[in-house]
């Protein structure tokens, strides 16, 4: 059996992420089992329709990596595969059911439905269609088309049937006929209803696999009964666990974003949106997080799919993205080191933490600024147009790269990271420039910074190892603590409680600007007093 699976999404406006965790379950379940991903598109309620949206819908397939092998503008041999354009199959197979007894003209008008459905609201009946067309005789069906009068046909439900199945996700599900209302198929105007299309087409186009959410349930011993009423084999069903807001309410527009293309505005990469919504709801039970799609490809099955609701954590959707956003910068850093350097040595200390050996200190440094450009093409849109004007390129290089890491976990963010660079005078804090715990008062602090000030020479600032070695070496001269040293020195360059580290920072501003600031900390401490 070769495996066919289809996403078949309404196109009534964005792709929810619901929608594209679903499509991405059919993809990967197609592309493991060697099979056909189908795109179709549900529009037979055209008064849901929002222009543009099919168009929106495929190029965030697409954009997402879920390329379909038959679908709309690619096509395929059960073409076409917009319902709109299918309108005298399910015609066809409609009436088949009102010729074999398993489907019935109603003539019912709006009216007496409605007034049907308050009765039942009165009495605590649950709403249901009541039959009352199901009873007409040959005869009067015939008077009522004659005097063309407006109909629909509906399913005629058994009265007393246990309709049993087994879901992928959830195991044997039971239903009682009596419950299942007699549905209908097709409309007054022509269109079929979901249910009618949805198995005639899963029928015709082969399906073997059906996704779909949780929602969908109940719908699933009606199309069990169609299946049985056309004599077809049925696909078997998964029923997805719904996506769930950290409240365990239903995923919703008051609590996040729910489109697809609202994440990607929001500087998302597909890497990571895939990765995450790949383990809302399943996952391989070996707390392995990071998956490129050829990985979830291998790993997918559908028994490692879990039945309760799925958690969406936008904490660690945001750490998906900084980890995709920093595998993407490393291999770019390697194909500039090998372009730089054929002999680089490059060394992964930790699991996707590099070391570069460069063959000489000229190739090295010659990285260290490809690094920044890198960064830079990442930020340039939230830069200050006034700080990529005016600022010396190096300067700006290096400050982006003490900030490495955040930038690629936030490059939104980047100003508020790198701005202390940038200003002409700090505001510097007397409780912040001391620290009671590492025994940094007023005359310990003037010292270090001070002697800090008149002790580093250009030399030291070629890197910051070279300012770290001089730095410890000024430590132990003057028999200080580590701290002592180094935490006044660091507030004296960022004027923050947090910021880069000290060697990092002084590097980047060089030594006049850096020996500039350690001496302007040390005036105002003696201008405030201890």
């Amino acid at each position: 059996m070769t495996v066919r699976t289809r996403f078949a999404p309404s196109p009534t406006g964005y792709l929810h992420i619901g929608g594209l965790r679903t499509a991405l379950y059919c993809y990967l379940l197609a592309k493991k089992m060697g099979g056909t991903f189908i795109l179709r598109i549900e529009d037979t309620d055209q008064e849901r329709l929002v222009s543009g949206s099919l168009e929106n819908l495929i190029e965030n397939l697409r954009w997402a990596g879920l390329n379909f092998d038959e679908g709309p503008e690619v096509g395929g041999p059960f073409a076409p595969y917009i319902q709109s354009e299918r309108l005298d199959i399910y015609k066809k197979y409609a009436f088949e059911l009102v010729e074999n007894g398993h489907a019935y003209y109603c003539f019912c008008k709006k009216e007496t439905l409605d007034e049907m459905r308050e009765q039942q609201k009165k009495f605590s009946l649950p709403p249901k269609y009541d039959g009352r067309c199901s009873s007409l005789s040959s005869k009067e069906v015939a008077e009522k088309l004659e005097a063309k009068i407006p109909f629909v046909l509906r399913q005629k439900m058994p009265t007393s049937r246990r309709v049993e199945f087994i879901d992928n996700i959830r195991g044997r599900v039971k239903f009682e006929s009596k419950d299942l209302e007699d549905q209908v198929l097709l409309k007054s105007d022509g269109f079929p209803t979901y249910h009618l299309a949805s198995v005639v087409d899963d029928h015709l186009m082969e399906i073997t696999h059906v996704f779909r959410g949780e929602e969908w349930l109940p719908s699933t011993p009606k199309h069990i009964l169609l299946y049985e009423a056309f004599g077809w084999n049925q696909p078997e069903f998964a029923h997805l666990p719904l996506i769930l807001n950290k409240d365990r309410s239903k995923l919703s527009k008051r609590q996040n974003d729910v489109s697809t293309e609202s994440y990607r505005q929001k500087g998302y990469i597909k890497e990571a949106i895939i990765n995450f919504i790949a383990l809302l709801g399943w996952n391989t039970n070996d707390n392995k997080e990071i998956y490129t799609m050829d990985e979830l490809i291998e790993s997918f099955s559908i028994d490692r799919v879990q039945k309760s609701g799925a958690i969406f954590d936008l904490d660690k959707l945001d750490w998906y993205n900084w980890q995709w956003r920093r595998l993407a910068y490393l291999n770019e850093l390697k194909v500039v080191a090998k372009k730089l350097d054929p002999a680089v040595e490059i060394h992964e200390f930790k699991p996707n933490h590099f070391n570069f050996v460069f063959s000489s200190e000229h190739l090295d440094q010659n990285f260290t600024l490809e690094r920044g450009r890198k960064l830079l093409e990442l930020v340039k849109g939230d830069l200050s147009e006034n700080l990529l004007e005016k600022q010396d390129e190096d300067f700006l290089l290096r400050a982006l790269i003490t900030v490495e890491e955040k930038i690629l976990q936030e490059p939104a963010q980047v100003m508020n990271y790198i701005s202390f660079y940038f200003v002409d005078k700090l505001d510097y804090k007397k409780e912040v420039l001391l620290n009671e715990k590492l025994e940094v008062d007023a005359s310990v602090a003037i010292l270090v910074l001070r002697r800090s000030a008149g002790e580093l020479t250009g030399e030291d600032f070629k890197t910051p190892n070279s300012l770290k070695a001089r730095w410890i070496e000024l430590i132990e001269i003057m028999e200080v603590k580590t701290g002592q040293m180094l935490w006044p020195c660091r507030v004296a360059l960022s004027g923050e409680q947090f910021s880069p580290g000290v060697f990092e920072m002084a590097w980047a501003m060089g030594a006049e600007r850096a020996q500039g600031r350690l001496r302007a900390a040390a005036d105002y401490l003696e201008k405030i007093g201890s």
